[in-house]
């Protein structure tokens, strides 16, 4: 008999809260017959997002939170204070194994910090990373870490390594997935303090497919499957991938647009163009686990609709029919 997979929704966290995050937690249900979606929030606003919608009510049940964590308040003092909030129900639900997994577009910093006070860390994590998987060439890499910690030591990013090893290779399908760290060149003495000081021991460990530096301009060739960073580095990456991609776009249907001729090219280059563009839409990955709980966290974009909250939900059913906890808790126990 099939398992049915319970994943928690913050239906309050995002810029587009709740309408999205609905829509997409419904999309989800229609999509997979083996999920139970639990959302979280202000049950008048959910009900009232919900009225009209076609879903199957034994699929998705609401559970009332009274309040929001927003982005100006201060992450860890929120997560103590708010008990009642759509963060805080929900990553006790996963803690108290309700829910085998936790979806927010919410405050990042609540999502980071309820994640290690609440659900807790496994035996033998360092600093869980924020790992999401972006876009590439050749298909995609895990970016890791992009967010969780920007005071990591060479000890956490060997971690880091590891689980990004294991992930890629188990929910992704990557075999022995190539691992680099960020760098200013490919040269073993290049680099900070940090790198200078995590390039042997990467070296050194045979728990990894380990092939070197990776410079930035070479990531979205894919030049490696995972790519190690500290937070501060990898959140910048990030963040500049996306922008720059938004940017390009925007540019290429403005000069497509420019002309009487180029508005007939760009006609019959429309479905080839378009077919292109969704290769490196970000969305379609869903969102960015959180590697070393003791339960699924995945933290989506901000500003993410329907399609990457469906998205980040159906990455959980993957990463919990991989059993992917416990082959990260047995691969980080034997090499303790």
């Amino acid at each position: 008999m099939q398992k049915t997979i319970t994943i928690a929704v913050d239906a309050m966290g995002g810029d587009n809260a709740p309408g999205e995050i609905i829509k997409g937690a419904v999309l989800a249900v229609h999509d997979r017959k083996d999920i139970k979606i639990l959302l979280v929030g202000k049950e008048d606003l959910i009900k009232k997002e919900l009225t009209g919608q076609e879903y199957d009510i034994s699929r998705l049940e609401i559970i009332p939170a009274e309040d929001v964590i927003t982005n100006n308040e201060a992450p860890v003092m929120a997560i103590r204070r708010k008990k009642d909030s759509s963060i805080v129900v929900a990553l006790n639900l996963v803690k108290k194994g309700e829910a085998d997994a936790f979806v927010s577009a919410g405050s990042t910093g609540a999502v980071l910090a309820g994640g290690q006070l609440i659900v807790g860390r496994m035996n033998g994590v360092e600093r869980p990373p924020l790992a999401p998987v972006i876009p590439t060439m050749n298909g995609v890499s895990l970016l890791i870490d992009c967010g969780a910690n920007v005071d990591a030591r060479s000890t956490h990013l060997v971690q880091f390594a590891k689980m990004g090893s294991i992930y890629m290779e188990n929910v992704i399908g990557i075999k022995n997935p190539r691992v680099a760290i960020v760098n200013i060149g490919a040269e073993e003495e290049k680099g900070n303090m940090l790198v200078k000081e995590t390039f042997p021991l990467l070296k050194n460990c045979n728990d990894i497919n380990f092939i070197g530096s990776i410079e930035a301009r070479e990531i979205p060739y894919g030049a490696a499957d995972v790519i190690v960073c500290e937070a501060f580095v990898g959140n910048v990456i990030l963040k500049l991938y996306e922008g720059l991609g938004s940017a390009l776009i925007g540019k290429i249907k403005e000069g497509l647009m420019s002309t009487t001729k180029s508005k007939i090219g760009a006609l019959l280059c429309k479905p080839a163009l378009k077919e292109t563009v969704k290769d490196f839409d970000a969305s379609r990955y869903g969102g960015a686990p959180m590697l070393g709980l003791n339960g699924l966290v995945v933290k989506a974009h901000g500003n993410a609709k329907s399609i990457e909250i469906r998205n980040s939900i159906i990455q959980c059913v993957t990463f919990t029919e991989q059993n992917m906890n416990e082959k990260l808790r047995n691969n980080l126990s034997n090499n303790e």
